[in-house]
């Protein structure tokens, strides 16, 4: 399934994949975005991450935040934030990323449970739910 973004190819736009030899296994998308955490914070937003069903649990998706996150830490970002499917939420906690409570909802694109989700790339920063 290819996923187009009217951004995608805006110069503020970040794209970082993981690869097992020659084949692309998880893809992440983060765009500059207004958090609705921290709304006066530096942001991107992530979207459209995946990862192939046979390489989950194996650490790529992982590796891929932890190198987007220091991308965009060098880009001035303080926030990163998402729409973080449900199912995912285990993941996502486990990489250091908060939810904030409340905040369930039901995705209008593919009407399967979301939850914000977020992750504070400068120390010490104050959180809406601290």
């Amino acid at each position: 399934m290819v996923v187009a973004d009217p951004r995608d190819d805006e110069s503020t736009s970040v794209h970082v994949g993981g690869f097992e030899g020659d084949r692309l296994v998880v893809s992440a998308t983060f765009y500059p975005s207004t958090s609705p955490v921290n709304p006066g914070r530096a942001a991107y937003q992530l979207r459209y991450m995946a990862t192939d069903v046979d390489v989950q649990a194996r650490g790529y998706g992982a590796r891929v935040l932890a190198f987007a996150e220091e991308e965009l830490r060098a880009l001035g970002a303080e926030q990163v934030w998402a729409n973080g499917r449900d199912s995912a939420l285990g993941f996502y906690l486990a990489v250091g990323w908060s939810i904030v409570e409340g905040s369930q909802h039901l995705s209008l694109e593919t009407q399967l449970p979301h939850t914000v989700i977020f992750k504070e790339l400068v120390q010490g920063a104050a959180t809406a739910t601290s």
